[in-house]
């Protein structure tokens, strides 16, 4: 199935039924065949991608995996794609998003998938899943080359932190700012807007619900990370995204050598290793 514009996707989104569908929004060319087989593995059994003009897909693309062509890349397409999904689905399916070269991870992911998860969240009445954003990054870094490598993934075992989140009446209940990863190490060259690396990519639509430019959600609740009588189950994005930009941008590629440092270790593409960590929370009884 094919999707012509936002519009149209806004339209026609409740032929992808009420099951999980995931927005995998295409900002280049880069790893588009992995994002996709990843979560295909996972058990998202619908996968929208969102192509601006100038990217290239994969030619042969799995079932349940459908294009929404874009006339003109939006300023924010994150939100633009996300939301015109949003307003399509069913209140109660479970949506999720990425960008390519972006991977989720849910706890035990090894043996129970996707579905798994967001089923035992239903029942601990959580319509969100929070998520942290783990950069990956190559292990060596030469002139010309973005960042990405999947056959030697680095990350960074330590220097994650969390400052209280605030608003206009004090700090906000069971909300933190999260940071860490390449954000926090070369902040120089990221806006400070763009240096958390909370997100909720995992979600409940229903009517009303926004996509924030800033990875938060309209519902102030889908933001936080535990309901207020026990812990939640939270995931992870295993992401090439800030390695990408960091590694092309004119701005910072001349400055940076190398992204390896005395805190790196290889990434094993498995759950557990997040877990092991302290960067995914398995919930209470999960």
């Amino acid at each position: 199935m094919d999707f012509t514009s936002t519009e149209d996707l806004t339209a026609r989104a409740g032929a992808l039924g009420t099951g999980l569908a995931l927005m995998l929004i295409c900002e280049d060319d880069c790893e588009i065949a992995s994002t996709v087989r990843h979560h295909s593995d996972a058990g998202f059994r619908q996968i929208v991608l969102a192509v601006p003009p100038g990217i290239t897909v994969p030619p042969a693309l799995p079932e349940g995996v459908h294009r929404l062509t874009l006339d003109r890349r939006p300023d924010d397409m994150a939100t633009t794609c996300v939301n015109a999904l949003i307003a399509g689905r069913p209140a109660g399916a479970w949506t999720g998003y990425v960008h390519n070269a972006e991977y989720i991870y849910h706890p035990f992911a090894e043996t129970r998938r996707i579905g798994e998860a967001l089923a035992f969240c239903a029942e601990e009445r959580r319509d969100a899943v929070l998520t942290f954003v783990v950069d990956l990054y190559s292990g060596t870094l030469q002139r010309g080359q973005n960042g990405v490598d999947p056959n030697d993934a680095w990350m960074d075992e330590a220097g994650y932190f969390a400052l209280a989140r605030w608003s206009e009446d004090g700090p906000v209940d069971r909300q933190l700012d999260f940071f860490g990863g390449l954000r926090w190490r070369f902040e120089e060259h990221i806006p400070w807007e763009r240096r958390r690396i909370d997100r909720v990519s995992l979600f409940r639509a229903r009517k009303g619900l926004r996509l924030l430019p800033d990875h938060r959600l309209s519902d102030e609740e889908m933001n936080t990370y535990a309901c207020p009588w026990h812990h939640s189950l939270t995931g992870c994005v295993a992401s090439f995204r800030a390695a990408k930009a960091l590694a092309t941008n004119p701005g910072s590629r001349a400055a940076i050598k190398a992204f390896r440092w005395d805190g790196s270790i290889r990434f094993d593409w498995q759950a557990q290793q997040l877990i092991d960590l302290g960067l995914m929370e398995p919930g209470q009884w999960f």
